[in-house]
């Protein structure tokens, strides 16, 4: 029998479990402010998600710096930190294999931020009329 490719599948339970222990445990390691890349030192970043490969041997970990500052600085850092990071991970959660990491910047933040900007134009304003966006009284 072939298998079936699917371009856009949707990660497993044991996936979005996996990745959610790691976003936990990669934020309590962030916070502590233990890394010593420059970049790192004075950086707040935020773990929005952490996707995890199929086979849970990779994991990629969305973060977004506070305020978006430094943002591909802070990028770098985490990547020259992987694998310290890696290793850390290791022991606070229990995998059969440590994933490998990668960072990318969580870009959500600036598409609410666009569509909330385009809502408040006024010519969208005008066509959504007086209260648009709200739910009528029943009273």
């Amino acid at each position: 029998m072939t298998k079936q490719h699917h371009k856009h599948q949707e990660p497993s339970q044991r996936q979005l479990r996996v990745g959610e222990e790691l976003r936990h445990a990669l934020a309590r390691l962030l916070q502590r402010g233990e890394l010593r890349d420059p970049a790192l030192q004075e950086a707040a970043v935020t773990v929005t998600e952490v996707r995890m490969s199929p086979d849970l041997k990779s994991a990629t970990a969305y973060v977004m710096p506070l305020g978006g500052r430094h943002r591909a600085e802070v990028i770098a850092g985490l990547a020259r930190s992987a694998g310290y990071l890696r290793g850390q991970l290791a022991r606070e959660v229990p995998l059969r294999f440590s994933p490998t990491l990668s960072f990318a910047l969580d870009t959500s933040f600036d598409h609410a931020s666009r569509i909330n900007e385009l809502l408040h134009r006024p010519e969208v304003e005008r066509d959504l009329g007086p209260g648009g966006e709200e739910e009528p009284d029943d009273g």
